[in-house]
């Protein structure tokens, strides 16, 4: 690597090929959301999509044209070293130089490994901060061109954030640990920086007054997904070092920084338009990444295409996976869903269902098993007629028959359970010690004595790796502290240990990121519908006028003309003058109205319509919902209703789709859940209701929406008006609910239909097993004007083919 020269007052200009570009991960995850999958592997080895994170994140960096990395571990090192040396890019010829640096033990915190950064004196230019556990597309160098740049201008901006811009209810984004970013809005220079937990909920944030007398506008963001992507300055671990109250990276160094009155240095902020990038941070993250890279959201890396395992995946229709190379054993009964990537030398037997899920290397699926949107580790055995939801397996578990794993457990390796069993939801299961703890107290002295040798030949190995005795004795207390009846109930063959849920002690503080009821909102298959929550982005117009009653005395009462800090709702949509006034959303609806009135009177492009809108809400601070739904409304409102007869009013919203349907996606974000949520609301409650159905087919034929976010709309009790006091528009919600479940049965038809046709083809040996074309979008369109007997008839058919709806037969 060629030395960085070191500036001496004269700023230094080195072209892009004499600078090596290099990045650091922290491999540690310093939580323990994964317990009890990581109790003898640290996160970052954790398979995804059947291949270990650290892969993922060495191959995200390779595609942003990384060339040198550190790899800074503490939990397990000796694992991740082995990791690094059996990766494909450690081979000669990659490009890429992959160095381990093993911290001190008391590394506790990103902060102290910061600072061990510093101490190694590794870092000797601008480099990228990551996390162990990313996945992403995003081109870096890009934002490594744009930070290079602005130092030259600015020489105290010493990081740059990536982050992008998402709807309410992007899968990827966090209920439980999201953010407040103040920016400036033409140099997207962050301002302040506020941490937001989802529970207990949190709805002002306090913005310091000298950033708004002194910045006539700012835009403050709650819609924006942190990328944990960093483009840092080599001063960065100095300020780690300087600094001991540097623990979090966004949430101590980032505030610390932007509220120093001493530091003065900034930060900035990259929006990424294009690209994805997320952090497996949780497990709740794991389910949603996963089905991202499944749904091909992370493209080029995806299974049949730059696997970071290094496997070989057919891609079939309904974005199936299948190893490559002619091990798998399907029965021709046995049914796989769509978003399904099954690993080689598996086998499901027959009758057998798998949906949703993500099967390691020689896992089998017994006979009329059941398994949906859960994710199997290598070697995991299920038995007969078990039922596995959403959960994490981990490898070499055996599940016996009959046996039932309820929605969020985590089983840990090797675990044995049933038969005959029922695992609780959200239970964490790992195996019982004692085969070989009991064994160990009762060995002869040569053994004792070969095991203490061992030891010390693991000990210089490994001086860094985490403390074995702190692993035992966290086991020791899980042991000592089991159920028997609780235990009774895994089954008789057996050998698991409970681990007790997460409690929090009345004396002892807890982070508020880290607290059990926080904690739920980041775990797989908890909807933590019985948490009261308050998601800054949802809030209707109508809710944010009532909150604003009831909280204006209890929310500015702390607030006079002499404080340093402004509070800002974060539940209901605001601009800085107004503070809360609903006033202010009911003269941005009137703006949007007008805007949306001259683009369509005027016949302006999508793109300059989408630009005008966003200004608008720049100016006005308001959620993306609401210019969504203004969208929304706009369109459906100017659909002209046709006497002519069904195919001339098809034709008809679909010239009105195809003309304004994609300006939906270009106000900010991608949303098509919220989007279909939107148009039922406007079409519940107009004239406009017999058109829900031609409307959404339309959306669907122009790709705004597709197949699986009409099914999740579908499963939602808000698609059938549960929340709705009115009876008439209860029922108007529950026509549209109806006519979506009749879309749905012809998902379900073509999908059948499609696989009748592979099974033909593959008994008269035509069948081609290359990737296959996209399935051709032909969905005929159909109104809600029905009887009351058709709606519940269409109900009763849809609720008895709702379990396999997307499950299909792979032969």
């Amino acid at each position: 690597m060629s030395p960085n020269p070191a500036s001496s007052g004269k700023e230094q200009l080195i072209t892009d090929d004499e600078e090596v570009l290099q990045a650091v991960i922290l491999a540690d995850s310093f939580n323990k959301r994964f317990k009890p999958l990581t109790t003898h592997k640290p996160r970052c080895l954790l398979p995804i999509c059947n291949a270990p994170l650290l892969d993922w994140t060495f191959e995200s960096l390779a595609l942003a044209g990384v060339q040198e990395i550190f790899v800074i571990c503490r939990s397990h090192a000796e694992l991740v070293k082995t990791a690094i040396k059996n990766s494909k890019w450690s081979k000669p010829g990659t490009g890429l130089k992959i160095i381990p640096i093993v911290t001190a033990k008391e590394t506790f915190t990103p902060g102290d490994a910061m600072r061990d950064i510093y101490t190694h004196g590794i870092i000797t230019s601008d480099f990228v901060l990551v996390t162990g556990d990313l996945v992403s597309n995003i081109r870096i160098g890009e934002v490594v061109r744009e930070h290079k740049e602005r130092r030259k201008t600015d020489k105290d901006a010493i990081m740059t954030m990536v982050v992008k811009q998402s709807g309410v209810n992007h899968r990827t984004r966090s209920k439980g640990d999201s953010a407040v970013f103040v920016l400036d809005p033409e140099t997207s220079q962050c301002l302040h920086y506020e941490a937001v937990t989802g529970y207990p909920p949190k709805k002002y944030a306090r913005i310091p007054r000298e950033i708004l007398n002194e910045h006539p506008e700012v835009d403050i963001r709650n819609d924006l997904i942190d990328c944990s992507i960093d483009i840092c300055s080599v001063e960065v671990p100095s300020l780690f070092q300087d600094n001991f109250d540097y623990g979090d990276i966004r949430r101590d160094f980032v505030h610390g920084v932007l509220t120093s009155d001493l530091l003065m240095k900034n930060i900035y902020c990259y929006i990424a338009k294009e690209g994805y990038a997320a952090r497996v941070k949780d497990t709740r993250s794991y389910d949603s990444i996963s089905k991202d890279i499944l749904s091909r959201w992370t493209f080029p890396l995806v299974p049949d295409d730059n696997h970071p395992g290094g496997h070989s995946y057919e891609h079939l229709r309904g974005n199936k996976y299948i190893a490559k190379d002619n091990s798998v054993i399907l029965s021709r009964t046995c049914k796989i869903g769509n978003n399904t990537l099954i690993g080689s030398k598996s086998q499901i037997a027959d009758n057998a269902q798998v949906t949703a899920s993500v099967l390691g290397q020689r896992c089998i699926i017994g006979a009329g098993s059941i398994v949906r949107n859960s994710y199997l580790f290598d070697g995991v055995a299920i038995g007969p007629n078990c039922v596995v939801e959403h959960s994490i397996i981990g490898s070499g578990v055996q599940i016996k028959e009959r046996t039932r794993v309820e929605r969020g457990c985590l089983i840990a390796d090797s675990v044995v359970v049933g038969p005959q069993a029922r695992i609780p939801p959200f239970s964490r299961l790992s195996k019982r010690r004692q085969e070989s703890d009991e064994d160990d107290e009762d060995e002869d002295p040569d053994e004792e004595q070969e095991d203490e040798e061992d030891e010390e030949v693991n000990e210089s190995r490994d001086s860094g790796d985490e403390d074995e005795d702190e692993v035992d004795s966290e086991l020791e207390e899980v042991e000592a502290n089991q159920d028997p009846v609780a235990l009774e109930k895994l089954g008789s063959d057996t050998n698991a240990v409970i681990w007790p849920p997460p409690t929090v002690n009345e004396d002892e503080e807890v982070d508020e990121l880290e607290h059990p009821d926080n904690q739920r909102l980041m775990r797989i298959g908890d909807d933590a519908s019985d948490l009261v929550l308050s998601d800054a982005g949802s809030v209707t117009s109508s809710e944010s006028e009532s909150e604003s009653d009831s909280d204006d005395d209890e929310g500015f009462e702390g607030s006079n003309p002499a404080s340093s800090t402004s509070s800002l709702p974060l539940s209901t949509p605001s601009n800085l003058v107004a503070q809360a006034d609903s006033a202010a959303i009911s003269e941005f609806q009137q703006e949007v109205k007008q805007s949306l009135d001259r683009a369509f009177a005027e016949g302006h492009s999508v793109d300059n319509a989408a630009v005008e809108l966003k200004t608008l809400r720049m100016a006005s601070n308001v959620s993306l919902r609401l210019v969504r739904d203004a969208v929304i409304a706009g369109i459906v409102s100017r659909i002209k209703i046709v006497d002519d007869g069904a195919i001339s009013q098809r034709k008809e919203i679909a010239s009105m789709i195809a003309r304004w349907g994609g300006l939906i996606d270009r106000i900010g974000g991608v949303d098509p859940v919220e989007t279909i949520e939107i148009l039922q609301e406007h079409c519940a409650s107009s004239d406009r209701l017999p058109l829900f159905g031609q409307i959404l087919a339309a959306l669907y034929q122009d790709d705004i929406v597709d197949e699986d976010d009409i099914r999740a709309w579908h499963i939602k009790p808000q698609s059938q008006g549960q929340d709705i006091k009115s009876t008439s528009l209860q029922e108007h919600y529950k026509k549209c609910w109806v006519t979506g479940a009749h879309m749905i049965k012809q998902f379900d038809e073509q999908d059948s239909d499609e696989e009748s046709d592979e099974e033909a083809d593959s008994e008269s040996g035509t069948v081609d097993r290359a990737v296959e074309p996209s399935v051709p979008k032909v969905l005929s369109s159909q109104g809600v004007e029905s009887s009351e007997e058709d709606s519940s008839e269409e109900t009763s058919n849809e609720d008895d083919s709702g379990d396999g709806s997307e499950q299909n037969d792979v032969s």
